[in-house]
């Protein structure tokens, strides 16, 4: 999501050539977006690379000001990515094969989405490894009654086929035709990366989060870390999970919006909205009949912006054996909104021990690190 801060005078000129070159680099991409929604479904069935999916956004899909919910637009982007990487992976021969999301790239949240309004998700495979394939999904959303159209969200996913016969068997995917050796060559250095950053932060996050104090606790401080820090608990049902009985990634993705959603409402009691979302790293699968616990709490404030971490952990029922265990972790971030719907101020964060002190810092480098390839991005732009 971006949001517009009023401009001074003397500077005025120099944002109207910056947001007139990005307009038109918007108006480009609603352009092909818009091929895409028309052509989506054809392209779809007769090369398996492409997939276009259209749903309007009813007043329980937003907030009480209309803004959809994040995970609502979560939950459509993987639904489309879920879909074409199954297909596609279902175009050869051998087991029949379910396509299980391990992974999400940063996701920007460009521009809001209101009730009323259609989101057009289409998804595109964009590169295949011998065991598992990249989805790229773009969002538009279309005013119906003005027609009116705007990109609101680009993500990227990575899916791996998981055999019908055995879940734990990763069967092979069907290569993809590339325009170019070096469009290839780009999606090999993304899928090392992505391998690489998956493991690491698996391993970083194996810690169990603690429990949050109840919000009622007056011994916690208001714009404290253990103020706002917030776990919804769920247990797994048929209608969360695949055929394999194990959870959509697109439903867990849906509650860990929701939790930072709370986590950062109370820590700034207006109104807000997700703008964005660091990767999401699925670690381990959700089985039907688990209990997960959803937990968020924030780890650095700037003045504009809220990041908060998410953890998902899950303990079965039936298997106690197994015990709890770190299922899915990611970072939001949120912002605080008038009731216009412009950007409001966020209340500096209280940190209180080293331990908070030291998650500060590494979301103070991650907010720099992202505010440097925003930059680099519209200098691209220009």
């Amino acid at each position: 999501m971006r949001c517009f801060r009023p401009r001074s005078s003397k500077a005025a000129d120099q944002v109207d050539k910056t947001a007139a070159v990005v307009e038109k680099h918007q108006a480009s991409q609603i352009q092909q977006i818009s091929k895409d929604v028309r052509e989506g479904g054809e392209n779809g069935a007769q090369h398996g690379s492409r997939y276009q999916l259209s749903r309007i956004m009813r007043p329980d899909d937003a907030n009480i000001v209309g803004n959809v919910h994040g995970g609502i637009i979560l939950k459509m982007i993987e639904e489309a990515g879920c879909i074409i990487s199954t297909r596609h992976c279902n175009t050869q021969n051998g087991d029949r094969c379910l396509a299980a999301l391990v992974r999400v790239e940063k996701t920007e949240f460009l521009y809001p989405v209101f009730i009323g309004e259609v989101a057009h998700v289409t998804a595109e495979i964009m590169y295949t490894s011998k065991h598992s394939l990249e989805v790229q999904v773009k969002v538009m959303a279309e005013n119906i009654l003005t027609g009116t159209k705007k990109l609101a969200n680009k993500a990227a996913l990575w899916y791996v086929p998981c055999s019908l016969q055995n879940v734990d068997k990763i069967t092979e995917v069907p290569p993809i035709k590339y325009a170019s050796a070096e469009q290839e060559e780009e999606g090999r250095k993304r899928y090392e990366a992505q391998k690489m950053e998956r493991l690491e932060t698996k391993a970083r996050t194996e810690e169990v989060v603690p429990y949050p104090s109840s919000p009622e606790d007056t011994t916690k401080e208001q714009h404290t870390v253990g103020f706002s820090q917030s776990s919804l608990i769920h247990l797994v049902g048929p209608s969360d999970c695949t055929l394999h009985d194990y959870v959509h990634g697109g439903v867990t993705m849906k509650l860990m919006d929701e939790v930072a959603g709370i986590v950062a409402a109370r820590h700034c009691n207006t109104n807000i909205v997700t703008a964005s979302v660091d990767a999401i790293n699925f670690h381990r699968k959700i089985k039907k009949g688990c209990v997960v616990t959803v937990t968020g709490r924030l780890t650095f404030v700037s003045n504009k912006s809220m990041e908060i971490e998410v953890v998902v952990d899950a303990t079965s029922l039936v298997e106690e054996d197994k015990g709890k265990y770190r299922a899915v972790s990611a970072f939001f971030t949120f912002i605080s909104l008038d009731k216009e719907n412009k950007p409001l101020p966020v209340p500096p964060l209280k940190i209180d021990g080293e331990e908070e002190q030291r998650r500060f810092e590494e979301g103070k480098a991650r907010y720099l690190q992202n505010k440097a390839k925003r930059l680099a991005e519209k200098e691209r732009l220009q």
